[in-house]
């Protein structure tokens, strides 16, 4: 898929599972419960051990699973997770070296901002897609906003301390898509390997990001 057709993709969905979990297998196991629930995509965060041989697994095995990597630090991490295989990156903040790799290898990236300041360099960069992190302790759907007036051209992910109970604020607020993290994997369903657990979570999630959409409209 290209660049283009991966962000649509996620745009279309609006939501993106974070896995950050203690092990591969633990993440795997993440994975294929959103994915057999409707949500196609899936970011591994580096933080996972053996991060890269999940992001290989993945791709090799669940060809219509869109595979990206998170909290991605520096370039040359950001180069041996493309070269696993993942197809889009993200990072905790706003690294140019990173985004100037994905720009020049054609692979969507949207890295984390926080301040205006960065929204706009990243998209002056070449990042029409951002993830506004930590979004919830920054002032919410609010600060989405705020943010969205004097960036209408720019699609932002909602990303930090996202729930059930304020996914379709930041969705009405402008952002296309939230990233959810331990609030749609939570640990115990992971303890307790209830995939049943994940997937209503994630059926939930789709539908709250649905009937968002449908109000704001």
């Amino acid at each position: 898929m290209t660049k283009e057709q991966v962000q649509a993709r996620i745009e279309e969905i609006g939501v993106i599972p974070a896995v950050r979990l203690s092990s591969a297998e633990e993440a795997l196991f993440a994975a294929e419960a959103v994915c057999s629930a409707g949500i196609p995509i899936v970011e591994v965060t580096m933080t996972v051990p053996g991060a890269l041989d999940v992001i290989a697994n993945l791709v090799k095995s669940s060809p219509e699973l869109i595979v990206g990597a998170g909290t991605v630090f520096d370039s040359e991490t950001a180069r041996r997770c493309l070269d696993a295989g993942a197809t889009f990156l993200t990072s905790t903040g706003l690294d140019l070296d990173i985004v100037e790799l994905a720009e020049r290898e054609k692979v969507l990236v949207f890295p984390g901002v926080m301040t205006p300041t960065e929204v706009h360099t990243a998209f002056k960069a070449g990042c029409q897609l951002v993830k506004v992190f930590p979004c919830s302790q920054l002032g919410g759907a609010g600060y989405i906003r705020a943010l969205k007036s004097p960036f209408p051209n720019v699609s932002m992910i909602a990303s930090g301390g996202v729930t059930q109970q304020n996914a379709a604020e930041f969705i009405r607020a402008g952002a296309v898509a939230v990233g959810v993290g331990q609030h749609l994997i939570p640990r115990k369903a992971i303890d307790k390997r209830e995939a049943d657990w994940i997937r209503e979570l994630a059926r939930r999630f789709v539908t709250i990001v649905k009937d968002a959409r449908a109000i704001a409209v």
